[in-house]
């Protein structure tokens, strides 16, 4: 043990120890502690009695029999803010990977221009971009006012307010966390891997599905990752774009430690979406680690 303290590496690794134990640990270490504690009789908990309804109620509720009986809301607003974030991937990927593959193709000089324009909306608040698409898609917005001028008679968009908007709304923030890492891959890319494959008579659609598709995996996975988990805890976009009408998680979690001001339950829905996605990433991350052995 001495000798740990007195090596380097030690040293060095120290201070992401405690800033992660500070910042990560403990209060994950308090959010459980909660979590099994019985609800305040005004909310807020009781400290020091034990409980564990919070997680009980995730999936059951008590009839006036006072008998435990199935309760799906909340696995139904599980299951649909995990469907949203998974649309959400699949349109920031669509979009995402021709738009990284276009500005690999340039110039170094045009590449460093572009990626610059990938980055423009994070220098505007996330408010900001969610009030401007609530303009953009209400009826009588800018996108529907464009299109009756076209001449193309809408009778109004009915977007706003339904889930599209939010994966729209979620899919323009989270887009460039899509286009940066897919990117990076794409920039390491040897282009004479693709010659190459043209030489052995691949067409364009072969050689991209041979050859770049491969070679970009671990930057698509990384992009995957980096959209599908902050759409699992999004909250603004919800609020703003889904009115109110779709629920996600962190809105239901967010209700529970505000309005209605059931800390245990709270923390346990948090609990139970860090178990799912852990889970998720651990299925993910096998299944992507398996591929380059099947395909060797």
């Amino acid at each position: 043990m001495a000798q740990l303290f007195r090596s380097k590496r030690f040293w060095l690794i120290a201070p992401a120890v405690v800033y992660i134990a500070f910042f990560m640990a403990i209060p994950l270490m308090q959010m459980a502690y909660v979590s099994i504690l019985e609800r305040g009789d005004y909310g807020g908990v009781n400290w020091g009695a034990f409980s564990v309804d919070a997680y009980v109620n995730f999936l059951f509720e008590r009839d006036l029999m006072d008998n435990l009986v199935l309760n799906t809301d909340y696995i139904q607003i599980f299951v649909r803010s995990f469907g949203l974030s998974a649309m959400t991937m699949v349109f920031a990927l669509l979009l995402g990977f021709p738009t990284a593959f276009y500005i690999s193709m340039q110039s170094q000089g045009r590449r460093n221009f572009l990626i610059f324009l990938v980055t423009i909306p994070f220098w505007t608040n996330i408010l900001v971009r969610n009030y401007a698409w609530m303009l953009l898609l209400r009826n009588g917005g800018l996108i529907d006012g464009f299109l009756n001028w076209a001449g193309i008679e809408t009778g109004g968009l009915d977007i706003l307010y339904t889930p599209y908007a939010v994966s729209i709304g979620l899919t323009y923030t989270y887009l460039p966390f899509m286009v940066l890492p897919i990117y990076a891959s794409l920039e390491k890319l040897d282009h004479r891997l693709v010659e190459a494959a043209f030489d052995l008579g691949a067409d364009k659609r072969r050689a991209m599905k041979r050859v770049i598709l491969p070679l970009a995996a671990p930057g698509i996975a990384a992009g995957c990752i980096l959209v599908f988990i902050p759409c699992l805890g999004a909250y603004v976009t919800p609020e703003l774009l889904g009115g109110g009408k779709f629920m996600m998680i962190a809105n239901l979690i967010g209700s529970q430690f505000g309005a209605a001001r059931n800390w245990p339950f709270g923390a346990g829905l948090g609990f139970v979406l860090l178990a799912l996605v852990l889970i998720s990433m651990l299925a993910y991350s096998l299944k992507f680690k398996s591929l380059p052995e099947e395909k060797i």
